[in-house]
């Protein structure tokens, strides 16, 4: 079963012909007597742009944390590209191509951008032979994805050097040296002023596109996620109150009331 999964990271994928890209069924997830996560089920389709949101406390970064195989679910499970993913370690659902943020950026700080990118590449990057890619082709690479993310002018840099937004840039930079087929972004508008946040936004649908990405979002700045998600999803107390369009789930008395609190 371990080849046929990891074969999967090599394979170009017919996106069209998929139903789903990820299915999160029935994920349960207590810490003592904390239900953290109570029944949680979704589906993410291809180059979808699914954005969650929720209160503090709802849930949302225990989730990514079950999907991206750093936390094992007490009951339910996650099904990549029809395979039983539950429980995988982190490194190996990177090798298939599933990357993820964090809500603080933790780069090689004694290291430049341009390093902490290669970083990535040289443990990602394969020919069609089967042989790693030669250092001056990964250089290249590295340059194209920090000029991407808007950090070319900074590519020998220190990591610590950065400021808050460089460094959201940087930890975008890092996972895309991955190639991932789907992306999970844990609040990486945080901590942005609102024009910093318009750019990151076209810089996300920017490459979403270019590169048919999927994309799951967790975020507290509405502005960003209703204008970057095609579809959102509400969690509360662990459990998902709400599904649908932005515009659809933005008039639910269910979401007004978690964030507004009732009578």
């Amino acid at each position: 079963m371990d080849g046929s999964i990891l074969a999967l990271r090599d394979l170009k994928v017919d996106l069209d012909s998929l139903g789903e890209v990820i299915s999160v069924e029935d994920i349960h997830k207590s810490f003592g007597g904390l239900k953290a996560l109570k029944g949680v089920s979704f589906d993410v389709k291809p180059r979808e742009a699914l954005g969650i949101i929720g209160p503090n406390g709802a849930g949302k970064t225990t989730l990514f944390n079950v999907i991206t195989g750093f936390l094992r679910p007490d009951k339910g499970r996650i099904v990549y590209l029809g395979h039983d993913i539950t429980g995988r370690k982190p490194h190996y659902l990177s090798k298939l191509g599933i990357a993820r943020t964090f809500q603080i950026a933790k780069p090689f700080e004694g290291m430049t951008t341009m390093e902490n990118v290669l970083i990535g590449l040289l443990f990602s990057k394969k020919r069609n032979n089967g042989f790693r890619a030669g250092i001056d082709d990964l250089k290249r690479e590295a340059v194209s994805i920090l000029e991407t993310v808007g950090l070319y002018h900074k590519r020998n840099s220190l990591a610590h050097q950065l400021t808050v937004v460089e460094r959201k840039r940087l930890e975008l930079a890092r996972v895309l040296a991955i190639e991932p087929k789907i992306l999970l972004l844990d609040e990486v508008m945080a901590g942005l002023s609102s024009q910093e946040v318009e750019w990151e936004v076209n810089l996300l649908k920017r490459i979403k596109e270019e590169k048919e990405l999927t994309v799951v979002m967790i975020e507290h700045v509405m502005k960003a996620i209703m204008s970057f998600s095609d579809r959102l999803i509400v969690l509360h107390h662990g459990e998902k109150i709400a599904e649908g369009k932005p515009e659809e789930v933005a008039r639910n008395p269910k979401v007004v009331e978690a964030y507004l609190g009732g009578d």
